[in-house]
This record gives C-alpha cells, sequence and structure tokens, in this order.
C-alpha cells in the first residue's frame, strides 16, 4: 500500500498497545483453577484475542463446571484485570513513537479491541494516550468478537475510511483474522517467543515491536 492510500491505522490493544496478554492470562488461569479445572498457564495462549465471553465459554466447553454463569466468570477475570493495570500497567515498547508518527504522517488513528470499554478506559488512562485516537471500537456488546470482522469494521467507519486503507496492528492471530477479513493491510507484532511460528505468515508484514512502525510507515512507496 502506498502513503497515498494509506489514509489510517487501527491498533489493537492487549498486547500491543499495553504489556497486558500476561495480566490476561494469568487472570484466566487464575480463575478456571478456582472452578477446579485441570489447565496449565501455556494453555492460556489457546484463547488469546479473544472476547472474555468467548474465553469463558472456550473453556465451560472443553471442561464444563457446576453452576456455569458466563457473566460472572468473565466479570472476575475482568475485574482482576483491571486492577492489575491500574497498579502495574506498562506500554509496549514504542508506543508513543508509533502514535507520534502516524500523527507526523497524517494519518487518522483508531483502536479495535476485543476488551471492555472498563478495561480501554483503564488502559487509555494509566498510558495517557487518550487524545491521539479518532475513534475507539469495542466488540463487547456485538453479537461476534474477533477473529469475527465487525469490529475492525465499526472503527473504519467511525474514522470515515474505508477498510481497505486502513492499516490493523495486531499481536494475535485471531486479530491478524479479523483485520484480513475486513480487508485490511496487516502488520503482526507478536510475542517474541511465538515470532518464528509460520501461522504470522498471513499478515502482509510483521515487525518485532513498534519501535519499528515509523520506518515501516516511511518506507511506504
Amino acid at each position: 500500500m502506498s502513503r497515498t492510500q494509506l489514509k489510517a491505522v487501527i491498533f489493537d490493544m492487549d498486547g500491543v498497545l499495553i504489556d497486558s496478554e500476561p495480566t490476561w492470562q494469568l487472570a484466566i488461569f487464575k480463575v478456571m483453577n478456582e472452578l477446579g479445572l485441570n489447565v496449565c498457564m501455556e494453555d492460556m495462549t489457546l484463547t488469546t484475542g479473544l472476547r472474555i465471553d468467548q474465553v469463558v465459554e472456550f473453556w465451560y466447553q472443553r471442561s464444563p463446571w457446576n453452576n456455569y454463569n458466563n457473566q460472572q466468570t468473565a466479570q472476575a477475570i475482568v475485574d482482576q484485570v483491571i486492577s492489575d493495570i491500574s497498579a502495574n500497567g506498562q506500554a509496549m515498547k514504542g508506543v508513543n513513537e508509533a502514535l507520534i508518527a502516524c500523527k507526523n504522517y497524517g494519518l487518522k488513528v483508531g483502536l479495535a479491541t476485543s476488551s471492555s470499554s472498563a478495561i480501554v478506559n483503564a488502559v487509555l488512562n494509566k498510558l495517557n494516550i487518550r487524545d491521539y485516537f479518532q475513534a475507539i471500537a469495542s466488540a463487547e456488546n456485538l453479537q461476534y468478537g474477533k477473529p469475527h470482522p465487525e469490529v475492525y469494521l465499526n472503527c473504519a467507519k467511525a474514522l470515515n475510511i474505508d477498510p481497505i486503507n486502513c492499516l490493523a496492528i495486531e499481536d494475535s492471530f485471531n486479530g491478524l483474522i479479523a483485520a484480513r477479513a475486513a480487508n485490511m493491510q496487516t502488520i503482526a507484532i507478536p510475542e517474541p517467543q511465538h515470532a518464528s511460528q509460520t501461522k504470522w505468515i498471513i499478515a502482509h508484514h510483521q515487525l518485532d515491536s513498534l519501535c519499528q512502525l515509523a520506518g515501516h510507515l516511511a518506507n511506504t512507496n
């Protein structure tokens, strides 16, 4: 995509803007163990990028427990995540530089996340980056979360930019599927320990961190 064709950059949040995937994984692991499920931390990567109700449903389908209440279980996980983000949240490497680069190139900036508005607010407040975003789209009240493309399509619509002129930045495979299905250009920034997996080939580009985004935008021609 040329610079003239690129009009907006849409960021995923968890694992792209904030180092929250370990927080999510630990919160899910703790709650699932409290419910009596025999899971390990490595299993937590299976639901990366899914909306929290989908995560709870995923584990219930694999190992049903008594008195199933998706909303209550999801809220228990979310409460832990918000508490940890508010206390210990850290931006991913290069976040501010990437957002400034988008602004300098005259690109609109959006956020498309599976997380709830409560978590979005916790993250944007903690990192003090809310003013960079012209549109924020959450999948929390949609019929389907990622890998369904609706949250990305909604963000592009809110930005008033055709999806084909948007670049989506994701750290999860489910998120990439959503962005590709929305007909967007994509950049994958997976966790370092998973970066060599062949599945990331579905992304148009792969970077090590957001520190490289400014250079990528500069080389877009």
